[in-house]
């Protein structure tokens, strides 16, 4: 209640300050108006009596006195108006003053949310451990209602003090264009997470980064942020996190910096950690960081966007890294991980050259390894295929050998077959005996040797022989197959086509074989007598130059 008080004290006074001010200024102008009129006679009744000689120079000197004389507001001439300058400091004074009571109340409001949710999530863990019994007889008189009164002094909330929470911080300095120029930027991002990850709070911090700025600077001074977020919480238990491993060995004591701005920053840490009850460092990995990473970068990039008034209303705009030219904040992509920022025009060529190659984009920023995930490509890629390049993404996780696709040609689901066994176990009884497997996303059955859809009660020899099998698509495959002279290979299943070269065939699988007779090579040599090439195979493919 103290502090409320004071603040209205000082209410009073600065408007108190205002109203003699106003009105001071206010006399001011009555007898400026009665000096320039008393003046104005004085002058109409000299120039009445000299109506034939030539106005004086003393007489002009004097009316120009008269005319550039202010009233004390300055708007009327050059003279400088020290009253409003006042007024206006004291109403910057009262904004501050009422800006900072109410960040005072939200902070406190914030302690108190989070000492309620703490309440409430002990107290469930309490009513976990009552035994069955205990709560049929006494759960309806169970009860503990979160009163601010009980779990709160003036200054400190009970709960929060015995939490641990985590604090995680992130600090960037970069090089980035900022129209036609390039300019060193920084941004500090800072997240305090409950015991459980839970969010509770985020800020970040414009970095005003110099030439004497670096990124270990910058990493120091988030840690300072942090910490000091954390003290303004009250809280007395923390884990802070760090992914630079110079960083954390300056943290620890293991090594000693030898900048004296990096000495100064880590002194401020270790006196900012001896206000809690406790306080240490733990190290985690980059992609550990990624929401206080995104919180630097934003505040990054609020410094290299810059507003413009369009047909369309204001727009913001940002100098993309490829082509350098100056483009609206909506069509800029930002690559996950790293968060460098480019056009959608630009990454749309990086990414389309990129697959050509049959390579995984990266970031284009020089020396940034981030990878350009498929499914954030949306925003400039027709979907399509970006759909296309997911499956063949997903494809190539997976083992040849462990592939196996629902044989609906209209679903064709890729799946693993461990996991598509242990699904169908759930529906069908003996799933692993009979071959029928159940697809994951159409939900029908089919059967894993055949690849066709599944033939219930009957066996997988009397299909092959059935009209229906010749029906099926995998039927089909075969006899195409027959009549083209494939080969299968015996490990994958894979369907083979010599077109030119030798016959010795190494599958997609690694699997080698005889394309004449099937028989495996070993060692890169033959099991079989069959020839190794033939010479129009050979001929064919030289007259195709």
């Amino acid at each position: 209640m103290a502090t409320t008080d004071n603040g209205d004290d000082v209410a009073v006074i600065l408007e108190e300050q205002r109203e003699e001010i106003t009105a001071a200024k206010t006399r001011a102008r009555d007898h400026d108006l009665a000096f320039n009129l008393q003046m104005q006679e004085a002058l109409a009744a000299s120039r009445a009596a000299h109506t034939s000689s030539p106005e004086s120079p003393s007489a002009r000197d004097l009316d120009a006195a008269t005319v550039n004389f202010t009233g004390g507001d300055g708007e009327d001439g050059d003279e400088f108006d020290i009253t409003s300058l006042i007024l206006q400091d004291i109403a910057r004074v009262d904004q501050e003053r009422q800006d900072r009571e109410f960040g005072e109340q939200e902070m406190k409001r914030l302690k108190v949310e989070l000492d309620r949710r703490i309440h409430d999530q002990k107290f469930a863990k309490e009513i976990m451990n009552i035994p069955d019994g205990d709560w049929s007889k006494d759960g309806d008189n169970i009860h503990k209602p979160y009163t601010v009164e009980a779990a709160s002094s003036a200054s400190s909330f009970a709960s929060i003090g015995d939490e641990s929470f985590r604090v995680y911080c992130k600090g960037l300095v970069n090089e980035e264009m900022i129209g036609d120029t390039r300019a060193m930027v920084g941004g500090i991002g800072v997240a305090i997470c409950d015991s459980a990850d839970n969010l509770i709070w985020e800020v970040n911090k414009v970095l005003e980064a110099g030439e004497t700025k670096t990124s270990l600077i910058a990493e120091m001074e988030a840690l300072v942020l942090g910490l000091d977020e954390a003290l303004t919480f009250d809280l007395g238990r923390v884990t802070f996190f760090i992914d630079d491993f110079k960083i954390f060995n300056f943290v620890t004591g293991r090594v000693v910096p030898r900048l004296s701005t990096v000495a100064t920053l880590l002194n401020q840490v270790t006196l900012l950690r001896a206000k809690f009850t406790y306080c240490e460092p733990s190290l985690l990995a980059r992609n550990d960081v990624k929401f206080v990473f995104k919180l630097a970068r934003d505040a990054m990039v609020s410094q290299i966007k810059w507003p413009e008034e369009t047909s369309k209303g204001r727009t913001f705009k940002e100098t993309c890294g490829i082509c350098y030219e100056g483009i609206t904040v909506d069509k800029m992509f930002s690559v996950d991980g790293c968060f460098h920022r480019f056009c959608f025009s630009c990454m749309k060529q990086h990414v389309e050259v990129k697959l050509l190659e049959g390579k995984t984009a990266s970031c284009p920023k020089d020396q940034c390894q981030s990878e350009v995930k498929m499914e954030c490509c949306a925003k400039f890629l027709d979907p399509k295929l970006v759909d296309v390049m997911i499956q063949r993404k997903k494809e190539g996780l997976i083992s040849v050998s462990d592939k196996v696709y629902c044989a609906y040609p209209k679903c064709s689901e890729l799946m693993v077959k461990a996991e598509v066994l242990e699904y169908t176990k759930q529906f069908f009884v003996g799933a692993d005996r009979s071959g029928a497997r159940k697809c994951m996303k159409c939900q029908l059955f089919f059967c894993m040797n055949c690849k066709v859809p599944w033939h219930y009660d009957i066996t997988c020899e009397d299909f092959s022989r059935s009209k229906g099998y010749k029906k099926a698509g995998d039927g089909m495959l075969k006899s195409l197959a027959h009549s083209k002279r494939w080969r299968q290979c015996v490990k994958c299943n894979n369907m083979v086509e010599l077109i030119w070269g030798c016959y010795h065939i190494t599958c997609r699988c690694g699997y080698e074989f005889c394309y004449t007779c099937g028989a495996e090579w070993k060692l890169k040599k033959p099991t079989c007598a069959c020839p190794i090439w033939d010479e129009r195979n050979i001929i064919r493919r030289r007259q195709r130059y």
